[in-house]
């Protein structure tokens, strides 16, 4: 098994300003950045120890696919993929909310309202849903974007009060937001797939709002399989998951929740192994294409030497 991308350390020319976050290295120049999707792995606000081959070609690829497949509705930071690993786009001055979008009751939301709330965020959910039921329609449920720790639930309201995003441009975050998971269930549909919950990011771009960051990966967004969906329903039973869903379940049966004093299970050859094969099986579910593995010999000397080629051009 070729070995996993756990970080970066490059130096290049021009080079403004260096950003890891729990999976990108994100290298800042002048007007742009250059994001290398590494194969680290988190789970519970917790990076695990050992990276996984070909997680960050998956999602970077999945990224592209779909910035590509919406830059109708907004336009989005993207520029180039000089690399398997690494996308290349505009730097954007980012907003403060994440945008979360629930076509069902599932995740955070469904724990939630099992504990008795019935508003989220602001948004009145009905009596008598139960776990993965299909909303009457889809709900915008923000959170705000934690520098450390826990994001937070936030509503419409409390973010236009407290002014971190303006009125005029929370209605077009929010429109631009129903129109991509109108799409993404579109796409999703066409693999017999089910488009559950997501998040997009926005920044602004020269006065231009701008989509960021990924889009309808399986690390950003939750997936069911279409077939089977109404008769686990009607039996109450679990709905088989395309996402990460799988690591944390994993997680959990073995003791770590992220929790103090918790100590993160081995990840042995096979576990990892395993994980990679859940994350290939993603990216073919979920674009209809097969998945071509990048060379992993020296793979932080190919993405540096194909971040050169790009800069130098």
């Amino acid at each position: 098994m070729p070995q996993g991308l756990k970080e970066t350390h490059f130096n290049f020319t021009g080079q403004l300003d260096f950003y890891r976050g729990k999976v990108r290295d994100i290298y800042f120049f002048e007007d742009e950045l250059v994001m290398v999707a590494s194969d680290r792995i988190s789970a519970f606000d917790v990076i695990l120890p050992e990276p996984i081959p070909y997680k960050g070609q998956v999602l970077n690829q999945i990224a592209s696919k779909f910035l590509k497949a919406t830059e109708d509705i907004v336009p989005n930071w993207i520029s180039s993929s000089p690399d398997p690993s690494v996308s290349v786009g505009k730097k954007c001055e980012p907003y403060a909310v994440e945008m979360v979008i629930r076509g069902y009751l599932a995740g955070h939301a469904w724990r939630e309202y099992r504990d008795g709330k019935r508003e989220l965020c602001g948004v009145s959910l009905p009596e008598g849903l139960k776990e993965n039921d299909k909303l009457p329609s889809p709900i915008i449920t923000p959170s705000t974007k934690a520098t450390e720790g826990h994001d937070e639930d936030i509503s419409r309201e409390e973010i236009i009060a407290q002014g971190i995003v303006a009125e005029k441009e929370y209605e077009k975050l929010e429109a631009y937001t129903y129109a991509l998971f109108q799409r993404g269930t579109e796409m999703a549909a066409k693999q017999g797939l089910i488009l559950v919950d997501t998040k997009y990011e926005f920044g602004k771009y020269k006065g231009e709002i701008t989509l960021i960051d990924e889009i309808h990966t399986p690390d950003s967004s939750r997936y069911f399989y279409k077939e089977g969906y109404q008769e686990s329903q009607d039996a109450g039973e679990k709905q088989k998951q395309l996402s990460k869903e799988f690591v944390r379940q994993w997680l959990i049966e073995n003791g770590f929740q992220g929790k103090d004093g918790q100590q993160i299970p081995e990840m042995t050859p096979q576990v990892v192994q395993s994980i990679s094969d859940r994350y290939i099986e993603l990216y073919e579910k979920v674009t209809g294409e097969t998945f071509k593995k990048s060379d992993g010999t020296n793979i932080v000397a190919r993405i540096e030497d194909n971040i050169l080629n790009y800069l130098s051009n």
